[in-house]
């Protein structure tokens, strides 16, 4: 099953893709696809699907989860991505944190920081936990998955490693969590270990590779990453980018104003965003 969230920035409603491909609203069962709503939204919403009305096929998509309290992102995740950055293969998951508010819908247009000078892009599969998981045994992990999405973990290289400090500052700033289109549950996307995962930049591939080159797996971080924190309904994780990001390449490659980024993970849809100039709003 696929569930969006659809409508003007902050006012989205719940909603879902029927088998047609047509978006059907929930707001007769539920308020929102949220920490309240997401514990068995699948067993309430049903199997018929034509019981629903008929949604707004022009609404903006929001982000397919309201009420996220973390975003935990995973670096150096892809075994090629790590030879591109000449960093060594790592033993155990690198993590770090995006803020919340760099949540933004999958084709929100993207907004460069103020100074920015090294904005990147990098498409991920991203994981939406379902009910709270804490110190999860490996191999249960799929127990507290609601479903996957697409994520673009945009990243302020400079600010990212040229400014001290952790990573967080160049991953945190303002649209830099496009999130979407569809959040979906893990019976639609089945098996994990070979999806393949792309971005065009302008209409020219930058990257293009599958879930196979991981070094740890979706299951395996959930698990992992709830020895250290307790992971809430509607919290995110991102399992990592693989090669082809702008500051891989020779030369390096950085988004300017009006650049246009499409990217995608097999089976969990398309986003596309238009990169704008810093101002104030």
């Amino acid at each position: 099953m696929k569930f969006i969230r659809y409508g003007n920035a902050g006012a989205e409603r719940p909603g879902l893709i029927d088998a047609q491909g047509v978006r059907r609203d929930l707001s007769s069962v539920i308020a929102d696809i949220d920490p309240q709503t997401l514990p068995g939204l699948r067993e309430r919403i049903g199997a018929d699907l034509s019981i629903y009305p008929l949604a707004d096929p022009d609404a903006r998509l929001g982000c397919p989860v309201a009420g996220t309290s973390k975003i935990v992102a995973v670096g150096l995740n892809y075994r090629d991505h790590c030879e591109e950055c000449n960093y060594p293969i790592p033993s155990e998951p690198i993590l770090f944190s995006k803020a919340l508010s760099a949540l933004s819908g999958p084709n929100d247009d993207v907004m460069l920081p103020r100074d920015c000078t090294k904005a990147d892009w990098e498409v991920e599969l991203a994981v939406v936990i379902g009910r709270q998981a804490r110190y999860v045994p490996v191999g249960q992990s799929r127990h507290y998955i609601a479903g996957y999405a697409v994520c673009n973990d945009l990243t302020e290289r400079a600010f990212q490693l040229e400014r001290e400090g952790q990573w967080f500052k160049g991953k945190g700033c303002d649209t830099f969590a496009p999130v979407g289109p569809w959040l979906v549950t893990p019976d639609e996307v089945g098996d994990l270990s070979d999806i393949p995962l792309w971005l065009n930049l302008n209409g020219q591939q930058m990257q293009d590779s599958s879930t196979r080159h991981m070094i740890f797996d979706p299951e395996y971080l959930v698990s992992y990453i709830s020895q250290f924190m307790t992971l809430n309904p509607a919290d995110i994780i991102c399992t990592g980018t693989p090669p082809g990001v702008g500051m891989g390449r020779k030369p390096q490659v950085w988004l300017q104003p009006g650049d246009v980024m499409e990217l995608g993970v097999r089976g969990l849809g398309q986003q596309q965003q238009k990169v704008l100039a810093w101002s104030a709003r």
